[in-house]
């Protein structure tokens, strides 16, 4: 179908202490189209060898199920015929044991906050938008915890 690259770099400090794994775990992600991220490991997995500017590997999943649930989310409530104005979600995933001692994504929850322009979805029509969407969503097909989205009630049209 399609390929998608993303260039990762980490570099041993000459201060560390590998061995020990004392060691940053800051890295830099570089992507075909030239966007570039600082991430790391999680303070909460590795304490002061994390840095708490870079993004962390389960924030980006988080990150890119959100995006893909509003990227689809978009395309399915356009082809239904309503117009959006404005989307913004507040994303959470959870943390915890997938199988014995193992961690993982075990919930995210999405919560969009979508603006409408002309007619609004009632909570019936919002909810099967919001099932095609997840159904749709390339990267919710593609992880096994459990994804789920608490939309408030659509507002009146502005």
């Amino acid at each position: 179908m399609s390929d998608h690259d993303a260039f990762v770099t980490w570099t041993l400090q000459p201060d560390a202490d590998f061995p020990k794994g004392r060691y940053s775990r800051a890295h830099r992600i570089a992507f075909d189209g030239g966007a570039e991220i600082l991430a790391s490991a999680a303070p909460s997995v590795v304490g002061r060898w994390a840095d708490p500017a870079g993004i962390d590997p389960e924030e980006m999943l988080v990150a890119a199920l959100s995006s893909c649930h509003m990227l689809t989310f978009l395309d399915v409530a356009r082809r239904a015929g309503f117009v959006i104005d404005r989307y913004a979600e507040t994303a959470r995933g959870r943390m915890g044991e997938v199988a014995p001692g193992r961690k993982g994504l075990v919930e995210v929850v999405l919560r969009p906050d979508i603006s409408w322009v002309g007619p609004v979805p009632d909570d019936t029509v919002l909810d099967a938008l919001h099932e095609a969407s997840h159904a749709a969503c390339f990267i919710a097909n593609s992880v096994r915890c459990e994804v789920r989205v608490e939309a408030p009630s659509p507002p009146a049209a502005g």
